[in-house]
């Protein structure tokens, strides 16, 4: 059986793109939150997210064309050429069919699916935009990935919605622990649009400016976006190219309850946690820091505590969220966490939770790591994903021995 590391990351977020803008946007606990321009939001009460300011595209993708492609397609693509860079592999050294992309979501492509509509409704069928309706499959979304990259190896979207990420790593983790390929790019990729906004205002989620996760005061989410992908690969072959290694993913653990459309399950997120630990090897006192799901919202966040508490006992290590500086980036809002607790291990240092002012009586005991990041040694991070309709995934990232 293979192990699997990290060795390239690609974060394309409303703190920055690439490795050494998302770090020192993480180091930093700078916002990324701002007003709504990808539609009109004057109808809403609820106006901010975190939206990727002066995403070019064309800066950086190489063989596909933005055009012919929606937003989401556009930051996983982009997302993964930037990890390819950061990792130093030649392309051409690998089988094509032996490298693979796996990306999960939850709006997929709903900003084209939004704009078809409109069309529609205008004019009827018959005024839908061929090139936009080529658009629309969620699937294209790994795809997007697999023609900018040449990759010839498995190419699936997953859309388990917020924890998808998660999914999408632990799919590829076992693709590479089975010897199935040799280089996994994996993560997510989703985009401010009109419905989840939408959504999530009517479910009574939404907060006004800022995201407060763990705060007594908490009121919300922010809805955000970005793609996020991580490039994994066998242990033998990162030692075999003289990669840089960033950390080894150890294992992971999903399982889906399917208690309740939106209300978390205390016990099955514990039980997701255990099974992810067993997947790893590893007992909870291991675990430096978790990267918390941390919405902002009251439930979520007192659930995630409780659920933490449950396993952990009286040995909790920091909690934070990140969500706080990048909003909600729904599908690849655990890719964002994975690659954060990468680089929490890489560099020596917990990401914190933003806006942050008052403690939560009913949540003492946990250390949300607040407003400002720690120096801290972090040895194995255990990454949290949770999703409507009970879907959770978590990932467990260690240092390499």
């Amino acid at each position: 059986m293979n192990r699997v590391v990290v060795t390239g990351l690609g974060p394309v977020s409303s703190i920055g793109i690439g490795v050494s803008a998302f770090t020192d946007g993480l180091r930093e606990g700078r916002s990324g939150i701002s007003p709504i321009r990808s539609f009109d939001a004057s109808g809403f009460p609820r106006r901010n997210a975190g939206e990727v300011p002066g995403f070019r595209p064309e800066a950086l993708l190489r063989r596909i064309e933005p055009a012919r492609w929606g937003r989401s397609s556009q930051f996983a693509a982009a997302a993964a050429r930037l990890a390819l860079a950061d990792s130093g592999l030649d392309p051409a050294t690998v089988a094509a069919e032996r490298a693979g992309a796996v990306v999960g979501t939850t709006s997929g492509e709903s900003v084209v699916v939004e704009a078809v509509t409109a069309q529609q409704v205008e004019g009827g069928f018959g005024a839908m935009d061929p090139d936009l309706l080529r658009q629309v499959p969620a699937g294209r979304l790994a795809h997007a990935v697999s023609t900018e990259l040449e990759l010839a190896g498995e190419s699936l979207t997953l859309a388990t919605a917020c924890s998808a990420s998660n999914y999408a790593i632990g799919y590829a983790y076992d693709t590479l622990v089975t010897g199935e390929a040799d280089v996994m790019f994996a993560g997510g990729a989703d985009s401010v649009c009109r419905w989840a906004h939408a959504g999530f205002f009517r479910l009574g989620a939404l907060t006004a400016d800022a995201c407060s996760p763990f705060d007594r005061d908490r009121s919300g989410i922010l809805t955000g976006e970005g793609g996020a992908m991580l490039m994994l690969e066998t242990l033998d072959h990162a030692l075999g190219r003289g990669a840089r290694i960033y950390g080894e993913v150890l294992g992971y653990g999903v399982n889906c309850d399917a208690n309740h459309p939106v209300a978390p399950d205390r016990a099955s997120i514990a039980a997701c946690m255990r099974a992810a630990h067993r997947n790893a090897a590893v007992k909870p006192e291991d675990i430096d820091y978790i990267c918390a799901h941390g919405t902002g919202t009251p439930a979520n966040d007192s659930v995630e505590a409780q659920a933490i508490f449950d396993v952990f006992g009286d040995r909790v290590p920091p909690v934070s969220s990140i969500k706080s500086m990048i909003g909600h980036t729904m599908g690849a809002a655990s890719g964002f966490g994975a690659i954060a607790g990468t680089l929490a291990i890489a560099h020596g240092f917990l990401p914190p939770t933003i806006n942050w002012a008052n403690p939560d009586p009913a949540l003492a005991g946990l250390d949300p790591v607040p407003n400002t990041a720690r120096e801290a040694g972090v040895r194995v991070v255990q990454n949290n994903g949770f999703a409507f309709g009970g879907n959770n995934a978590i990932v467990l990232i260690g240092a390499v021995e």
